[in-house]
């Protein structure tokens, strides 16, 4: 089930609120625990097992690490559980990429294959394992307190806002939410808006694009006007789909009583790679920065290792995202590569113009989201080499086709729709106002969900990872 489809906003979302609306204040973490749980059953009950398993696993450890005082235990449990979180995300994620690469090598060499069935990746792994890794290790710097309650614990592991594809919510974040939390119509209202405005990002701009883009990134030897049509469309289609899904996702949280942190800031907007990524799917920046960047030395152990960890924490960064192929890497390593260049450019006292410098950025972010994009590697050589121009300068038939009038006019009244009540809500301080009227949200959510009803519903794309 999925924010962006019929089932959702007709049947589970009413239901469940209707519910937790009539659930007493001291039970709704009951309410809120046992429906997000329905709700990533209603995927694939299986995988259920395994996300309660994560859960009871962080939970335990996170007790064991405050009642012991045994600083080696403490931090023996911490690793321990970080390393059983990641080897459940690494055997899913890449066990059947390193199957494969074994049998290709086994079939050059004329010897028997090794028989597989492939692995399908639970949905929202990823952000599981991100939020159970957090929470222990905040414990263990007593940062934050061990949860003892396995239900309030549990609905904040398993919160179906979050759940599937982020924001990453630290525990932190929410822990005095989980024990009480006021719900109020004015929240609700607000949530609710924020809600519209991110469905109708997900429905009227970025499935509209997704066929331009399936079409552009599946052409042999694109030309010059295939290609960018197809990584500019991309580079929106992404952008409208994962940020339209953190709205919605913020504004659920608000509807029950939650403040999520925000994900988005404009980020095509960023003068350079560094303030990208202060801007870009920000709580996976702070998370990586934090968990990751830091403990690895951050740059306290000199300019070399400064690179270094740049590069390692990008990397990592790319391997969280996919395991199908090796491009989530290689567009980790790009990042990488361009946030050092970054770092040695700033350090040098140089500058350039703001428009110069926004322009290179977001040249360098649309050239490595190629890669992120492409089935393969030989499919990313084969844009790339369109994007340069080594295919010819023209733009195929099918390109035209695909930009036909209705498919321009529809990305136009999204973009009309979405940019307008949020340019307005922003100017009278975001969500912290009930100024202005609903009136536009949801004159543009019933026209998504007319556009959505006569459409197949669309997956987000960061359910993938």
């Amino acid at each position: 089930m999925v924010f962006a489809s019929l089932e959702f906003l007709t049947l589970f979302l009413p239901l469940f609120f209707a519910l937790y609306l009539v659930t007493p204040q001291q039970y709704r973490n009951h309410t809120l625990l046992f429906g997000s749980w329905l709700f990533y059953a209603w995927w694939t009950p299986k995988f259920l097992l395994l996300i309660i398993a994560l859960t009871i696993l962080a939970w335990g450890a996170a007790i064991l690490i405050d009642r012991t005082n045994d600083e080696r235990l403490k931090t023996r449990v911490m690793v321990a559980t970080i390393v059983l979180n990641l080897a459940s995300l690494v055997w899913y994620k890449y066990t059947n990429m390193v199957v494969s690469s074994l049998n290709t090598i086994l079939t050059g060499r004329q010897m028997p294959v090794i028989p597989w069935e492939n692995l399908m990746l639970p949905i929202g792994l990823s952000f599981t394992v991100l939020h159970a890794i957090s929470y222990v290790v905040d414990v263990r710097r007593k940062t934050v307190p061990a949860q003892y309650s396995f239900i309030s614990f549990s609905a904040y592991m398993a919160m179906f806002p979050h759940l599937i594809a982020g924001p990453i919510v630290r525990y932190k974040v929410i822990d005095k939410e989980l024990r009480e939390r006021v719900f109020s119509f004015e929240k609700f209202t607000l949530g609710a808006r924020r809600f519209m405005i991110g469905f109708s990002m997900k429905v009227l701009i970025a499935d509209t694009l997704a066929p331009v883009v399936a079409l552009a990134f599946g052409l042999k030897n694109p030309g010059f006007g295939d290609a960018w049509v197809g990584c500019i469309a991309y580079t929106f289609q992404l952008y409208f789909d994962f940020a339209g899904y953190s709205a919605m996702a913020i504004g659920l949280g608000l509807m029950l009583g939650f403040h999520f942190e925000e994900n988005f800031n404009n980020p095509y907007l960023a003068v350079s790679i560094q303030d990208f990524w202060r801007r870009w799917h920000m709580t996976l920046s702070s998370w990586l920065r934090d968990y990751l960047y830091i403990s690895l030395g951050g740059n306290r152990q000199g300019k070399v290792r400064t690179y270094v960890n740049l590069m390692l924490t990008m990397a990592i960064g790319g391997l969280w995202h996919g395991g199908d192929n090796w491009n989530y890497l290689i567009w980790g390593i790009i990042h990488g590569s361009a946030l050092c260049c970054d770092r040695a450019f700033t350090q040098r006292g140089w500058s350039m113009p703001n428009f110069a410098s926004r322009s290179l950025t977001l040249l360098a972010v649309m050239f490595a989201w190629t890669i992120f994009r492409a089935a393969g590697f030989d499919n990313a050589l084969d844009m790339w080499a369109g994007q340069l121009g080594f295919n010819g300068m023209s733009i195929g038939d099918e390109i035209i086709l695909a930009l036909r009038p209705g498919i321009l006019l529809t990305f136009v009244i999204g973009l009309i729709c979405v940019v307008y009540p949020a340019t307005r809500i922003a100017k009278q301080g975001g969500l912290g106002v009930m100024s202005w009227s609903m009136v536009w949200p949801v004159l543009t959510f019933a026209y998504a969900v007319i556009v959505l009803a006569g459409q197949k519903a669309i997956p987000f794309l960061y359910f993938q990872f």
